[in-house]
């Protein structure tokens, strides 16, 4: 196969790198991922819900017929109040547009 010099019909052609516009670092405005910040109020709310159950059965202050059943109920709830406190934290810090936050920082379900 012969090769081409740049510049003839059918070769590579050099770009110029300095035909830079402003439109394309403007970042358009993030979306309010609705369904995921609502999926992590419910987390933060049943895993709250759950810690708090499984710590006051562990406490003995609600009768369990089932004595292991607090550390299931801690783990479970441990596992849905950390990923939903933080991206409820997070969804609370871009709906105040502190600096730094945005919603684009969370991840979005719905697509």
């Amino acid at each position: 196969m012969k090769r081409r010099p740049i510049g003839t019909k059918g070769g590579f052609k050099r770009l110029h790198t300095d035909d830079f516009i402003d439109e394309q670092f403007v970042q358009p405005e993030p979306r309010v991922p609705t369904k995921s910040i609502m999926y992590a109020i419910a987390l933060f709310v049943v895993g709250s819900l759950l810690l708090t159950i499984g710590l006051l059965t562990y406490l003995e202050k609600i009768d369990s017929n089932d004595p292991d059943k607090w550390l299931a109920m801690i783990i479970i709830g441990s596992l849905m109040f950390i990923p939903g406190s933080y991206h409820t934290y997070l969804a609370y810090y871009a709906w105040q547009q502190y600096p730094g936050f945005s919603y684009a920082d969370i991840p979005d379900i719905d697509n």
